[in-house]
């Protein structure tokens, strides 16, 4: 994961002073992309330990549409509660954990009338026109829905993905993320979507590409400059290997939500001590 180390990199020798809505401050560095052939090893950090079955576990909440962060965190994954308590659920007249129409509602649901499921369901659309249509230069999903970006704490950060089919054989994926914390996010970021990109392949019958992951506001939070600092000391080890497990019969969309951590195995991830920071919210 030398594209890790490099885009951090980036952001220190590249980046200025910016004031943010937390109030902590940034070092931030606007329009960067990096990418990952997924045939050369699964993306993950390896500079700190990242626990890919928090990855895993969002990735599967965000597919089924839900949006109750009680859901997730009966799965062990806490990374949402900073926003699902009442100081934060009340300002929208939700009960504690309802985190409104965030990603999960917006790919399975866009533009419905929060809490009604009766939107257009993206990731629906989207599998069966890769089966039926798989030479589309359309194949996108949106997570970003102007008229509802402000009824929610903490808007969509990844908003935009797109994927390409190469000559009926291998799936690519490309996502656009208008804000990136680049310490505590972005691991997360890029090892989600590279699982995204071999699911959808997989069920799909075809071969996981390339990851693009282009930025938009990218930057570094003003207390996690010696977690950084600390990180960039590490040298990369090498990158493990994704395999899919009695998922031979996990076919089209219902293939792609009936998947849990039942099958999916990280093989031979070996990384450094966990860094622990403070997530700015």
């Amino acid at each position: 994961m030398r594209q890790y180390q490099a885009l951090l990199k980036h952001v220190l020798d590249n980046g200025n002073r910016h004031e943010d809505r937390t109030g902590v401050g940034t070092i931030s560095s606007f329009g960067y992309q990096t990418r990952f052939d997924l045939k050369e090893g699964f993306p993950i950090v390896t500079t700190k330990r990242v626990p890919f079955r928090w990855v895993a576990e969002e990735l599967f909440w965000f597919l089924s549409g839900d949006t109750n962060e009680a859901n997730l965190h009966e799965r062990g994954v806490d990374i949402w509660k900073e926003w699902a308590d009442e100081e934060h659920t009340s300002r929208f007249g939700r009960e504690v954990g309802d985190l409104g129409p965030i990603y999960g509602y917006l790919w399975r649901s866009f533009g419905g009338d929060y809490p009604e499921r009766n939107g257009f369901d993206q990731i629906a659309w989207l599998i069966n026109e890769i089966e039926t249509n798989p030479n589309s230069r359309r194949l996108i999903v949106s997570g970003w829905n102007p008229e509802q970006a402000d009824q929610v704490d903490l808007p969509p950060c990844h908003t935009f993905w797109h994927l390409k089919v190469e000559n009926e054989k291998t799936l690519h994926c490309q996502l656009y993320q208008r804000s990136a914390d680049a310490f505590l996010g972005v691991p997360f970021n890029i090892s989600s979507y590279a699982l995204m990109t071999h699911m959808i392949a997989r069920v799909c019958g075809l071969e996981a590409g390339e990851f693009i992951h282009t930025f938009g506001d990218l930057h570094i939070y003003m207390n996690h400059l010696e977690q950084v600092n600390t990180l960039l000391e590490r040298e990369p080890l090498p990158l493990p290997k994704l395999e899919f497990i009695d998922a031979d019969n996990l076919k089209g969309l219902e293939g792609l939500l009936s998947m849990s951590m039942e099958n999916l195995k990280l093989i031979g991830y070996k990384s450094h001590k966990k860094i622990a920071a403070p997530v700015a919210v």
